[in-house]
């Protein structure tokens, strides 16, 4: 399978073009980039430029951008006034939160990439037919601004009501938005478990977020190597296989003191799924 990795990895760190290098060299060929404020902030035109003018004489190819999920540098914690949920029941607010997201897709015109990974809600929300209506709109506006740009959503599957599997199909079939899906390993294991989730989303997967956990907390392990994880990565794997020309294997990790070189520590965990 492709290899990806998400800088998800090392959102603590200003993503640079040294961070860059190193995971190339570690024989990674492509990544999925992570918008957070601290990490890749898509309002500060200096990184932007950096980065544009490093791709352009790299072999490093851009996979997908994860959309941001809070506009501070502090992941959320300066306030709920930073959380970017486009269930948002106020629509000029709502429209703020749609232009945010834009203000990210506008990268594309400078460092091209494939999807925008999008989510529906925020942890643990539920379903409600009324944020059905919200999230289309915003949705629908999304998604045409990002077409235009060369780039298609997709929604992946995240520990809430909104967003597990059954009902990003309901979603669709209500909404009549042809938007394909991320599937997210860790959290399907910790809702409807691994091959339940595959077996509703697997037609319309498009790419993948990779990573383990104990079966209750979302903890982005590194598959094969952290203490604690829980999921059958041989069955995991096998699923994962049956998509491998239309979705790439894309490592979704959190940095840990377990692992001082994470980016060695991610290869090493490609080297094991793949055996697996």
């Amino acid at each position: 399978m492709r290899h990806v990795l998400s800088t998800h990895l090392i959102t603590q760190h200003r993503l640079t073009t040294v961070w860059l290098e190193r995971i190339w060299e570690a024989g990674i060929p492509e990544v999925e980039l992570f918008c957070a404020r601290q990490h890749l902030d898509w309002r500060d035109r200096g990184q932007i430029n950096e980065l544009t003018y490093w791709f352009r004489d790299s072999e490093l190819k851009v996979h997908s951008l994860h959309s941001p999920m809070y506009t501070d540098e502090l992941s959320g914690r300066s306030g709920p006034h930073s959380v970017l949920n486009l269930t948002e029941p106020s629509k000029p607010k709502r429209k703020e939160m749609v232009d945010e997201i834009k203000r990210c897709v506008e990268i594309a015109e400078s460092i091209p990439f494939r999807f925008l990974i999008q989510h529906l809600g925020v942890s643990e929300e539920e379903w409600d037919e009324r944020k059905v209506e919200h999230l289309f709109t915003a949705m629908e506006e999304l998604s045409l601004f990002a077409r235009q740009r060369g780039v298609e959503v997709l929604l992946e599957n995240i520990p809430n009501r909104l967003s597990a599997p059954e009902r990003l199909l309901t979603f669709l079939e209500l909404t009549h938005l042809d938007l394909g899906f991320c599937f997210d390993t860790g959290h399907a294991h910790i809702m409807d478990g691994l091959e339940e989730s595959w077996n509703l989303m697997k037609s319309r997967v498009r790419s993948t977020h990779v990573h383990d956990n104990n079966g209750a907390d979302d903890l982005h392990l590194f598959p094969t190597l952290s203490e604690g994880g829980t999921i059958d990565w041989k069955l995991a794997m096998t699923l994962l296989r049956q998509r491998e020309a239309q979705a790439p294997l894309l490592l979704e990790l959190k940095e840990s003191p377990e692992f001082p070189s994470p980016i060695d520590a991610a290869r090493t965990v490609f080297e094991n799924l793949e055996k697996s």
